[in-house]
Order: structure tokens, then C-alpha cells, then sequence
């Protein structure tokens, strides 16, 4: 090794030791990262749940609001009834497979030579009338425009396990973006007490807001 490698080594510069962030400074970052994530990943949520909060408010609106109303009849095939007992998985497949219902089958009743099934799901509605004695059916179908769907999907109306285990996981994400939000406002010493302090008046309004609709 030559005088000069030595002499451009000990003129390099010395890059100081990484200090270790404190434990607010990790909080810090955790709080940014937890609230940029779940924001991404709520932003069509809260557009969803933002834009039906306001056609819910508004139930004169009629746009989007139109009925269509059918009736469909059939005969239902031999075996869904024996001895007075109905197999209902049997009558909702069959209606199902010839009359395209779709929805939750339920509310099922038999009473003397009647039995009825119905079936629902978000703006749709469709009441089966069945006569025992011949296994002939009637049935009445609502089909509601894309305003009532999506108002029974803010609502989860009839929409089943699934959509509901959407709202349960989105209101969960929604607290935390708000929660994450308001630890990172801590952090932010120039415009804290401005935020905290419109928070709390917006809070207040809210409150007494409610108070009043309750009265």
C-alpha cells in the first residue's frame, strides 16, 4: 500500500453513527403509515358510504328510483312436499333455476292448502304464493331502480353475510383513519392547538346538533 492510498483514506469523510430514533419519532412514522395506508385503502369506502348518506337523506329524490313489477307463474316439480312437510332448499333451487330469483330465500310459512317463500336481497323483493294440493306457484317480483340498491347496501339491508362483514371492516378502518389522524395532529406543534381547538367546536356543534334532532 502506497503513502498516497493512506493519505486518500485518512482525507476521506467520516460518516457520523445512524442515531436511533426515539420512541416518539417511531410513533411518528408508525401513525403516518398506518393513516396513509388506510386512507388508500378506504377512499372508495368513504366515497360509497359518503354519497348514499346523502340519497338516504333525501328520499324525495326520485332519479335512479324506478319500479319494475312482475308477476311469474310455474308448477313446482313432484317431492317438494310429503305429508304436509315442505322441503324449502327443494322450492327455492326450483324457482330459483325456472324464474331467476335471486336474494335470500325466507319467511317461509305453510298454512292449510297455502305455503309462501320470499325471497330478498338490496331493492329486490320477489313473494312466492304455492298451493299445496298441485304445486302451482305464483309469484310477484319488485325490482327497484339503482338509488334503492344502493341505499339498501348503505343499509345493509338483505345483503348478506359477506356485504356485512364489508361494513364491519370498513367502520373499523374508518376509526382507525380518524384515530391515526389525530395522533399525527399532536405532532404537528404550529397548527395543534388550531386543529384541536376547531375540533372541538365542530364536536360540540355535532353534539348539540343531536341533542336538538333527538328533542
Amino acid at each position: 500500500m502506497t503513502e498516497t492510498d493512506d493519505a486518500s483514506r485518512s482525507s476521506a469523510p467520516v460518516r457520523p453513527a445512524r442515531r436511533a430514533r426515539s420512541s416518539r419519532a417511531q410513533t411518528n412514522v408508525v401513525l403516518r403509515w398506518l393513516h396513509t395506508y388506510t386512507s388508500m385503502i378506504s377512499l372508495l369506502v368513504v366515497l360509497f358510504f359518503a354519497a348514499t348518506g346523502i340519497t338516504l337523506n333525501h328520499p324525495d329524490w326520485v332519479f335512479g328510483s324506478g319500479e319494475v313489477k312482475s308477476e311469474l307463474t310455474g308448477t313446482l316439480p313432484a317431492g317438494w312436499i310429503t305429508a304436509g312437510t315442505v322441503n324449502w332448499l327443494t322450492v327455492a333451487e326450483a324457482l330459483r333455476a325456472d324464474q331467476g330469483l335471486r336474494g335470500r330465500a325466507g319467511d317461509t310459512r305453510v298454512d292449510g292448502q297455502e305455503a309462501t317463500l320470499s325471497f330478498l336481497g338490496p331493492g329486490y323483493s320477489a313473494d312466492a304464493v304455492i298451493d299445496t294440493a298441485t304445486g302451482r306457484y305464483s309469484v310477484n317480483v319488485l325490482q327497484q331502480g339503482g338509488l334503492a340498491v344502493i341505499n339498501d347496501l348503505h343499509r345493509g339491508r338483505d345483503a348478506g353475510t359477506a356485504w356485512r362483514w364489508v361494513i364491519d371492516v370498513s367502520g373499523v378502518i374508518l376509526a382507525l383513519v380518524a384515530v391515526t389522524g389525530i395522533g399525527i395532529l399532536l405532532y404537528l406543534k404550529k397548527t395543534r392547538a388550531q386543529a384541536l381547538t376547531v375540533m372541538g367546536i365542530a364536536s360540540v356543534i355535532v353534539v348539540a346538533l343531536a341533542w336538538h334532532a333527538l328533542g
